[in-house]
């Protein structure tokens, strides 16, 4: 999940977080990041299948902003 410079999430899946967040930062990766920029990475979760991390994606994306930053909050909160 990618926080952006408005104060929104960006939610999607990828093999490789980095190489995936520099083509957001270049422009080059979904039309809501090339008009909207991407500010950093917020939340990020590996999964063993794609079929697992779609799911993951479609679950975050339904969730209110609202609800997001909580996630992120506990999270935060409750990393060891």
């Amino acid at each position: 999940m990618l926080l952006i410079e408005n104060g929104a999430f960006y939610c999607g899946y990828t093999d490789d977080v980095q190489k995936r967040f520099q083509a957001h930062l270049e422009g080059k990766g979904a039309k809501y990041t090339r008009a909207n920029k991407p500010v950093k990475i917020v939340y990020q979760q590996e999964f063993e299948t794609k079929s697992e991390a779609m799911k993951e994606e479609a679950r975050l994306k339904k969730l209110s902003h609202k609800d997001k930053t909580a996630l992120l909050h506990f999270r935060q909160n409750n990393c060891i």
